[in-house]
């Protein structure tokens, strides 16, 4: 048995943004990502092995990150319509089956993850499907993976290091020095993928690399 685990938020975005019909409720409300929603999970319910699910969503944007980094992401300037959704998109996948997790001080990526490691052991297979490279750094060898679903394409502890050149648990470090636009992290000047990942092969964790460039014992672009 394999544990399926959804990245609701990236669903509702993909479906609010990738379809340009219009969808009205009968009270007038826009149901365009939620009908989306549950169009693309009934897809992922067809396929082979996938029978058990749950989703998980930022029913509130803001989390405790925001407490610590102000201009983490947040739901300034989002569209209202897509916001007014998210209640409704999560009664929606209740309605088929599939558990929902609302998030409210926690994000949909920390339910992920937190399940991912709770289950593991139980199944064959935990699946986590998302684009989102966050939660890159919660795989496990073959046992925990993340699903592309746009790409169909299965993403295990090789794969990890065939994209980013660095394992799993080295995602966040690299994330904090190139930046992640998506959650509004800056990263540091001067740094990008390829000095990021070289560094972090050697020096897996930020605490380990050394003070000095001269100590780093691997060429970077621009340490000198």
């Amino acid at each position: 048995m394999n544990l399926h685990l959804l990245d609701g938020t990236y669903e509702l975005f993909r479906a609010h943004y990738g379809r340009k019909d219009t969808l009205v409720s009968s009270t007038g409300q826009d149901i365009r990502a939620t009908m989306g929603i549950v169009d693309s999970t009934l897809q992922l319910l067809r396929e082979p092995g996938v029978t058990h699910l749950a989703a998980s969503f930022d029913t509130v944007i803001e989390s405790f990150r925001n407490d610590m980094f102000p201009a983490y992401k947040s739901s300034a300037g989002m569209d209202e319509e897509l916001l007014a959704q998210f209640p409704l998109a999560e009664e929606a996948l209740e309605a088929i089956g599939v558990v929902v997790w609302r998030n409210i001080e926690f994000e949909a990526d920390d339910t992920i993850a937190a399940a991912a490691v709770r289950w593991v052991d139980d199944v064959d297979q935990v699946v986590i499907c998302t684009h989102d490279k966050d939660l890159a750094q919660t795989v496990i060898g073959t046992q925990i993976v993340t699903y592309n679903r746009r790409e169909q394409k299965i993403i295990d502890e090789d794969g990890v290091v065939e994209k980013f050149g660095i394992h799993p648990e080295s995602i966040p470090d690299y994330l904090a020095l190139v930046g992640d636009t998506a959650d509004g992290v800056p990263g540091l000047p001067g740094w990008g993928a390829k000095s990021a990942s070289t560094v972090l092969a050697r020096y897996p964790r930020l605490e380990m690399i050394p003070t000095s460039a001269d100590d780093w014992g691997v060429t970077v672009r621009g340490s000198a």
